[in-house]
């Protein structure tokens, strides 16, 4: 996957995520940090590097949303595959 393709799926993320209104403060808290993750990655022209703590907040809210947002939930379980087949 190249790096535009990698900034569309980012870039729908995003959107995705703006678009959650119900959610508990943790889950708000996650997908803050989550937001400027992308946002973060976006801005990057070069190479995009995952910091490693943007992996570790996929992982958790993977695992969080999974039940209340399995759109959200399979859009951020691409994200971390790709990064990390990517080697990102």
């Amino acid at each position: 996957m190249n790096t535009h393709e990698i900034d569309e799926l980012l870039a729908k993320l995003h959107k995705e995520i703006e678009e959650i209104q119900s959610v508990d403060e943790q889950g708000q808290e996650l997908l803050r940090a989550l937001s400027a993750d992308i946002q973060d990655l976006l801005r990057r022209t070069e190479e995009k590097k995952a910091a490693p703590s943007m992996l570790d907040r996929l992982e958790t809210s993977i695992d969080y949303f999974e039940v209340t947002h399995p759109e959200l939930t399979s859009a951020l379980s691409s994200l971390f595959s790709i990064l990390s087949n990517a080697g990102i």
